[in-house]
């Protein structure tokens, strides 16, 4: 693989930088009626929604961010991290945390224009706990003992043992109880609804105009799947598409004035992760070996300028009180102890694997080409494979069958629980099929802790424990370039996977 030399990532900043520059000296402001302007704003995707549309069902990030606009849970994050009232109005948590009761707000409609009841709850909550079937459609819901309809107006929830985490997952969609098919007639209570497909083409929703809240700006909102990442630029710069989230850093530096580029991270665990099913990844030699053999810092420089906040574990920055940064050292490059611990594993010489890369997402391809690179210094000759999103989410991640593979992994919910449950050996997410004894002991030492200090303590061995067991190989949390055309502003990044397209408005030019 061509590396690119110094002189062309420092053109690459330049040009982003002095666009960056441009569009913070724009005149444009919020259009004083933009809540009735009727506007329409389309937003690149890298992949189809190909997990159906019910929301208690969905894994994939991609399209939990398109969802965050149709649905609503009884509460719902900010982009401060906060956990407000949406379908609920207030709430109340017992001492230990084993009982959360919570007022609904009166008036909350449907998009099918019928009221949100205590029922409607209730059965939304079951279903993700699956209660008849036994196995629940939501993995935190597991914990769920009973719903209990207090009055019209009040809703008690019972866990089986003790969880004070458990608020983020009530951002779970509350939905009709009454809509007998939700994976083919999507309805919300969010600042949009749902209006029409077209698969691998668009997805598109329309303002939600009885919306309880803060009602959106833009009328309409299309996404708009992109084949082809390498052509972002001339989609933007041609009108086809007016935003794009996670945008290459070359792609970026080919945009004019006329749009604006935000940086934010991605807040994702991009790794290397390997199938410990998988002989030699069964062998915690061969793993950390790979540890030592690649250089993060480099992968950073030759994937995105060097931004971005290398990691040593299944953690982000933004979990700020759970995070340890010490980790990114625990296996400083070094060529000759990769070489050592590869021949006390029993492969002196080396061997082969397949890295499964999902080809919609280049900063994952690159990621892997760089790897692939740094790994032929300790002599694994690492092959890539290239796959649609789809056949990702199918073969890697739900049926396993794969040797490695370079992804970002996110948090479907603001706790260090929704990032580390998924190492757990019994997790139904545990798609690398890690089983650790002590791991296991740490992560329900957590769950079941009403001490925020000591619950941090254990999450925090948690991730030791991933680190020391060279779970993954750890690469970085990428950082995130969004382009968005200067006719439109209020684009806000939020520490999840989540695009706010209610925020977003159009703009009058002074």
């Amino acid at each position: 693989m061509k590396k690119p030399g110094m002189k062309s990532f420092i053109t690459v900043l330049v040009l982003l930088t002095l666009a960056i520059a441009l569009s913070a000296c724009s005149g444009d402001k919020k259009g004083d009626d933009s809540s009735t302007i009727e506007s329409v704003i389309t937003v690149g995707i890298p992949q189809d929604l190909n997990e159906g549309l019910d929301p208690h069902q969905v894994e994939g990030a991609g399209t939990r961010e398109v969802y965050f606009n149709i649905f609503e849970g009884l509460v719902k994050p900010d982009s401060d991290g906060q956990y407000n009232p949406a379908v609920a109005s207030d709430y109340t948590i017992s001492e230990d945390g084993s009982i959360y009761t919570f007022t609904l707000r009166e008036g909350v409609l449907f998009h099918d224009g019928t009221t949100v009841t205590a029922e409607d709850v209730k059965y939304s909550l079951d279903r993700c706990a699956n209660t008849e079937a036994g196995e629940p459609l939501v993995e935190a819901f597991s914990n769920l003992r009973a719903t209990t309809i207090i009055d019209e107006q009040t809703i008690e929830i019972t866990l089986h043992t003790p969880d004070t985490e458990f608020l983020a997952s009530l951002t779970a969609a509350i939905i009709p109880a009454a809509n007998s098919s939700p994976e083919d007639n999507p309805i919300g209570t969010g600042p949009y609804r749902f209006l029409d497909r077209s698969p691998q083409e668009h997805f598109t929703i329309e303002r939600f105009d009885q919306y309880w809240g803060e009602a959106a700006h833009i009328q309409k909102v299309i996404f708009k799947v992109i084949a082809n990442m390498d052509t972002v630029a001339m989609e933007l710069e041609g009108g086809s598409i007016d935003m794009l989230a996670r945008i290459p850093f070359a792609q970026a530096a080919e945009l004019s004035d006329r749009f604006t580029v935000m940086e934010g991270t991605m807040n994702l665990v991009q790794a290397l992760y390997l199938n410990h099913a998988k002989p030699p990844f069964d062998n915690l030699l061969v793993r950390q070996a790979m540890c030592y053999a690649i250089d993060p810092q480099e992968i950073m420089m030759m994937i995105s300028a060097g931004k971005g906040v290398e990691i040593g574990s299944s953690m982000f920055p933004a979990f700020s009180k759970y995070y340890l940064e010490e980790l990114k050292d625990t296996y400083n490059r070094d060529i000759d102890k990769a070489k050592q611990l590869l021949t006390d594993a029993g492969y002196p010489d080396g061997f082969s694997f397949t890295m499964t890369v999902p080809s919609n997402h280049p900063q994952h391809v690159d990621t892997a080409q760089v790897l692939a690179e740094q790994f032929k210094a300790v002599g694994i000759d690492a092959r890539i494979e290239l796959i649609e999103w789809s056949s990702w989410l199918s073969d890697v991640y739900v049926d396993r069958q794969f040797e490695a593979t370079v992804v970002g992994v996110d948090a479907a919910e603001l706790t260090a629980r929704a990032l580390l449950e998924r190492f757990t050996s019994t997790a139904d997410n545990n798609f690398i099929n890690y089983n650790n004894p002590a791991y296991d002991q740490a992560f329900t030492s957590a769950v079941a802790s009403t001490s925020d200090v000591d619950k941090v303590a254990y999450y925090q061995e948690c991730q030791r424990i991933l680190t020391d067991d060279a779970a993954n190989v750890y690469i970085q949390d990428l950082p995130e370039l969004v382009a968005l055309s200067n006719r439109f502003g209020g684009y806000e990044f939020y520490p999840l996977y989540v695009q706010d397209m209610a925020k977003i408005y159009p703009v009058t030019t002074q």
